[in-house]
């Protein structure tokens, strides 16, 4: 069976998903829409797909499923638009910046059983699917501590991170949903600290380029979260689970994994230079998973719930960013 697909939105991930649909056997892409037509021309060029509207993608009897890359305030009117038009849904993530409007969309979702799948590209990192496997083997033992990196290699625009909802919500939040995936407990408690170290321009627009987070579980189980918008060496993701047995971790990815030894010392090549790159792998696998779900073969996951705790998570690490204080994720759920 091919699953039809319809791309909304021909921007930078658009085309990361594009790519995605397009190397998968089981999938065609129909169909791309986009408020910039120039984009979605070229997407369609490039793959052989239609430009449609997003009305007629809505109306279609030919698209099976839509992937969501539009600008996140578009994201969960989407996802009810195309949950009442019987299409399976990929949304990257937050399906919103509001938990009330997430759970609103989820509710529809609901009512109509439709398949939804939150695009937390980071779980399907064979890297960091092989930490998560080496942990449910044992080799490990319990995990007791989770310690994550993740830096980009340089700021987004500030116009972006008006947009975006800030750090937290648009870059964090991915570490927040890996700490859930590699604890294998919920988070009860968070605490977080943020400064503009990088760009004052951020701080104008009201948000913090660097940031550190502590997460605790109801058993004392916690995770050390730290994230800068600035890495003059690479993009930085590394992650380390530590246990009662042992420790897994996933280093840093280059184009080649050499090392050159001589008079200078050890040197080896640059990190790969940011997600475009480093998580190609990571983007198909993930598409592959939504295909299998639709085909019955294994749960929608990351699920529309994990995008409300991921969410949950940010929305307390921006409270206690500013209150100076361990914020309960229940006082953000309530």
């Amino acid at each position: 069976m091919t699953i039809r697909f319809a791309l909304l939105g021909a921007g930078r991930i658009g085309k990361v998903h594009a790519r995605a649909v397009t190397s998968n056997p089981a999938a065609k892409l129909v169909a791309v829409a986009d408020a910039m037509a120039q984009a979605a021309k070229d997407i369609a060029a490039q793959y052989g797909c239609e430009v449609r509207t997003i009305e007629q993608i809505a109306s279609a009897s030919d698209i099976d499923a839509v992937v969501i890359c539009t600008p996140t305030d578009t994201h969960a009117d989407l996802i009810e638009t195309f949950s009442n038009a019987g299409k399976a849904i990929f949304c990257e993530k937050p399906i919103d910046l509001s938990v009330k409007r997430v759970r609103e969309c989820l509710a529809v979702v609901d009512k109509n059983k439709t398949k939804l799948m939150v695009g937390f590209n980071r779980r399907f990192d064979p890297h960091f699917m092989a930490v998560r496997a080496a942990i449910d083997a044992g080799e490990i033992g319990e995990v007791e501590m989770v310690t994550i990196v993740s830096r980009d290699p340089a700021p987004p625009p500030v116009d972006y991170i008006k947009r975006s909802g800030g750090i937290f919500r648009d870059m964090t939040i991915h570490d927040f949903d890996m700490a859930r995936y590699l604890l294998g407990e919920e988070i009860e408690s968070v605490s977080a600290q943020g400064s503009v170290l990088v760009d004052k321009a951020i701080g104008a627009a009201g948000d913090y380029d660097s940031v550190s987070v502590m997460l605790s579980t109801a058993t004392g189980k916690h995770a050390t979260i730290s994230n800068s918008r600035r890495a003059s060496y690479g993009y930085d993701q590394r992650i380390e689970a530590h246990g009662s047995k042992g420790a897994v971790a996933a280093e840093n990815q280059r184009a080649v994994s050499i090392e050159i030894a001589n008079a200078k010392g050890y040197t080896r090549p640059p990190l790969l230079d940011f997600f475009m790159t480093r998580y190609i792998q990571a983007y198909a696998n993930e598409i592959a998973a939504f295909i299998d779900a639709l085909g019955g073969k294994r749960p929608a996951a990351p699920s529309g719930q994990d995008g409300l705790i991921a969410l949950a998570l940010a929305d307390a690490a921006v409270k206690s960013a500013k209150e100076g204080r361990v914020v309960k994720v229940s006082e953000v759920l309530a």
